[in-house]
Order: structure tokens, then C-alpha cells, then sequence
């Protein structure tokens, strides 16, 4: 079954982000594998790195950094005379690893890269996260090498990646960095009323684009995973949906 939007589902974004990032460069490796056959390998490529949470003021509840049960028995166990009796309990903020994927394009015969194709976690757009300050050290090792670089944001919350002057009007976008042509980029942008667009994959000078039908990726993701069968579509969406949204959900139904 197809998701009940004409493009990018929201609800995936709260409930079913991990999976459908993964499941997404998965796919999105099968449809581009086979056309850039045999000059080019795909690779689905991870990074790992440490997120501390709970640090931030904005994305920092109280409950997250210290959750306190306060023991009004009497302490259990042997103790120092000089030992005072616990009173409370609190749990520290704790560090997670995080593991993001994203594709490589490679030429076959040097192995050198020649496109990265990333798409955007959550954890990339939170503000003063060490996700964010993360990708966007990699972001600039890429801008400053010999690599095409494929940006894919299909997340409505969060903080956009900086760019210089202001984006189009848009949910979600796509921005395609071209070599030749830095700081100069490609932007597609949509709303969630549209259909994912068709974006071209930059390859060598010489070769043409690989052109990837971003709906078909995420049609085949959909039916793939049965989101349908796991989506809570009656939950609170952050940002919430306006008027004209809620009627593309309440008109599938």
C-alpha cells in the first residue's frame, strides 16, 4: 500500500526515521546501480560518532537530564557512620553512538570518489548538536575536494543546513553541487502537497547525469518496510500540519 501523501510522508520522520533512512540509500543504490554499470560502483558508506544528549537548553526537558525518586524508606545495606543516607536518585545524561549511512559513487577502475549522496538525519538539523557539527565537518571536507555532493533534506523539523541567502519556498529539498560549478549549486525544493522530484546525479566530466525518480525510491521504500501497517497517523506531528495538509491525510482515509 502507498502512503497516504502524494510525495514524502511527514509521519515517517517521528516514528519511523532510523528504518526509512536506511531502507532509502539502500534502494536509492538499487536504482542507480544498474545505469551506471560498468564504470561506477555504489556503496552504501557509515559514520559513526558520539552524541551527547540532553546538553542543549532548547531540546533539554527536565526529565531527560535528572529523574529524581526520592526514597522516603529507611537506606538498606552496610554503611560508614560517616556516610549520609541516600535521599535521591538521578539518572546523568548519557552519550549515544550514533550510525548514519550514506551512498558513495566510485569510479571502478581508481576507486576515487566521485559523487556522495547524503540525506539528512534529524540529528543533522539540531541546533548546536554534535550530529550537526559532525556532518557539517564532513560537508566541508567534500566542498574542498575533487567530489560532487548530493544533499537530500526529507525532514520538515529542524534547523536547515546553511547556504548562502535564502532557500525557495519549500518542505523538502534536494541541493546538487557540482564541481565546477562551487559555491554555485542546484536546489529543488517541493512542498508536501507534490510528488518527490527526479534530481540528476553528477558523474566525471564527459559522462551524463544519472537521473534518480526520487518517488519511485520512496514507493518502493513504502511498500517495501509496510509502513502503512506500523504509522500512527493520528499522532502529533512537529511542525503540526496545517489546514491544507490535514486534508491530503483526511481525504486518503
Amino acid at each position: 500500500m502507498k502512503s497516504k501523501f502524494p510525495g514524502m510522508d511527514p509521519f515517517l520522520e517521528a516514528q519511523e526515521w532510523e528504518d526509512f533512512h536506511t531502507t532509502f540509500n539502500t534502494v536509492l543504490r538499487e536504482y542507480l546501480g544498474p545505469s551506471l554499470e560498468p564504470d561506477y560502483l555504489v556503496r552504501v558508506e557509515r559514520r559513526v560518532y558520539v552524541e551527547a544528549v540532553g546538553v542543549e537548553p532548547e531540546t533539554m526537558r527536565p526529565a531527560d537530564v535528572a529523574i529524581v525518586a526520592v526514597d522516603s524508606g529507611p537506606a538498606t545495606g552496610r554503611r560508614s557512620h560517616d556516610v549520609g543516607s541516600i535521599t535521591a536518585e538521578c539518572e546523568l545524561p548519557m552519550p549515544i553512538e550514533r550510525q548514519e549511512t550514506y551512498l558513495v559513487i566510485r569510479d571502478r577502475e581508481t576507486m576515487k570518489v566521485v559523487t556522495v549522496i547524503e540525506v539528512l538525519s534529524p540529528s543533522n538539523k539540531r541546533h548546536n548538536g554534535d550530529g550537526r557539527r559532525e556532518y557539517l565537518t564532513k560537508r566541508v571536507e567534500i566542498l574542498s575536494s575533487p567530489t560532487h555532493l548530493v544533499e537530500l533534506d526529507l525532514l520538515r523539523g529542524g534547523m536547515r543546513l546553511p547556504v548562502v541567502g535564502s532557500l525557495p519556498p519549500g518542505d523538502y529539498y534536494a541541493i546538487v553541487s557540482r564541481v565546477k560549478r562551487r559555491p554555485r549549486c542546484d536546489v529543488y525544493a517541493w512542498t508536501l502537497h507534490d510528488s518527490l522530484p527526479s534530481i540528476p546525479i553528477p558523474l566525471k566530466p564527459g559522462d551524463d547525469d544519472a537521473i534518480v525518480p526520487l518517488q519511485e525510491v520512496f514507493d518502493t521504500v513504502y511498500q517495501r518496510a509496510r509502513y502503512d501497517l506500523s504509522i500512527k497517523y493520528d499522532a502529533t506531528l512537529d511542525p503540526p500540519l496545517n489546514e491544507s495538509e490535514l486534508q491530503l491525510l483526511t481525504q486518503q482515509r
